[in-house]
């Protein structure tokens, strides 16, 4: 079932629907509930300053806006975002200048085979002038915490990232010490077929609001990028167009965006149905349900709306979702992806009806 495309804020290109995702069907007429203050005040901010890092972010990862529109999206969603691709197509790039254009505290962890749980979350060191235990945080206690080939430390401690993803924590002998706000984890891997890396485990991905994917740039986009970066380091010219403050409010008004139980439900079916399939041998979980309707939540807000339609979640359903499945080797055999998988049930699962206008805003508000 298709129809025009979502209205954005007037004046405000959307974000979304661009190269390299799926269409964007459009809402289905009388989802447009009642914007208040929120679209004329705090709808108005929040575009124009992820606009403001997008286009901070796109001087160093040219050509590919749908990447850094998913990644503000995690952003904003409270989340936290994977970056897998094979080396040199700029993946530690994009977690560096989205953590750059945020005037936050930032940290940079290189996982490597030898690194410790501890050199992650922190160690308690004994201080012989008190006689006590002092606790020296690890590089997790930051707003962006950018861990740069994440594959490539084992399990153990991949693993030490669990808590903080989670519960915005970290427990150290028996403490526990709370994490700021925002926190966001980027994390970077290459593919597990690369020599010395090792598979997240399915708990750790789990835990990844979305994954990207950002591939090799186009002649004209690669042209365009030697003619900017060969001569200079863009990054000593990058500064901060946004503050944690901001963004902390930015997060809130993205926590104000109505859905309406009709749409709610279609995300619940939506990754239920991942579960019946027979390709797959692990469905998506209830976290990524959460995932993918607060995805949706920051989807409708870039978008300049106060509520969210079911285009909002066919536009993230892919990078929330894909990384979650587990194909069946036959699956794997046969060489399908769970992109297409999810491709599939985006057509096939029923898209809801809408209310009218005001029962919706109703509904949406309950």
């Amino acid at each position: 079932m298709t129809s025009s495309s979502p209205a954005a804020l007037p004046g405000h290109p959307p974000f979304g629907g661009g190269q390299g995702q799926e269409p964007q069907l459009g809402p289905i007429s009388g989802y447009a509930g009642q914007q208040d203050g929120l679209r004329s005040g705090r709808l108005d901010e929040l575009h124009v300053c992820a606009q403001r890092i997008a286009a901070n972010v796109e001087r160093v990862l040219v050509g590919k806006p749908e990447v850094v529109r998913i990644a503000l999206v995690t952003l904003l969603a409270e989340g936290h975002l994977l970056v897998e691709d094979v080396p040199g197509v700029g993946k530690t790039s994009l977690a560096k200048a989205l953590a750059r254009s945020i005037d936050c505290s930032v940290s940079r962890i290189q996982f490597t085979p030898d690194l410790l749980p501890s050199d992650v979350t922190g160690v308690s060191i004994f201080n012989r002038q008190t006689n006590e235990f002092e606790f020296r945080p690890g590089p997790v206690f930051a707003n962006i915490v950018v861990g740069d080939e994440i594959n490539r430390a084992s399990p153990k401690t991949q693993s030490a990232l669990l808590e903080c993803m989670e519960e915005q924590q970290v427990t150290v002998d028996g403490k526990t010490f709370e994490l700021q706000s925002p926190f966001m984890v980027i994390a970077t891997q290459n593919p597990i077929e690369m020599e010395g890396t090792y598979a997240l485990p399915e708990a750790q991905r789990d835990r990844f609001t979305a994954r990207v994917s950002i591939g090799y740039p186009d002649p004209q986009a690669e042209l365009a990028m030697v003619d900017e970066h060969a001569g200079h380091d863009v990054f000593k010219t990058l500064k901060p167009v946004s503050d944690a403050d901001q963004v902390r409010g930015l997060i809130e008004t993205v926590r104000g965006v109505q859905i309406a139980h009709e749409v709610r439900r279609y995300a619940v079916e939506l990754v239920s149905a991942t579960r019946r399939l027979s390709e797959i041998r692990v469905g998506a979980s209830p976290r990524s349900t959460l995932h993918l309707v607060r995805a949706a939540r920051a989807q409708a807000a870039l978008s300049g709306r106060d509520y969210v339609v079911p285009d909002d979640i066919h536009l993230v359903a892919i990078p929330v979702l894909a990384h979650r499945l587990n194909l069946t080797p036959e699956a794997q055999a046969a060489r399908r992806s769970p992109a297409e998988l999810i491709r599939g049930l985006i057509q096939r699962v029923p898209v809801p009806q809408a209310e009218p206008s005001a029962q919706w805003a109703a509904r949406g508000r309950q």
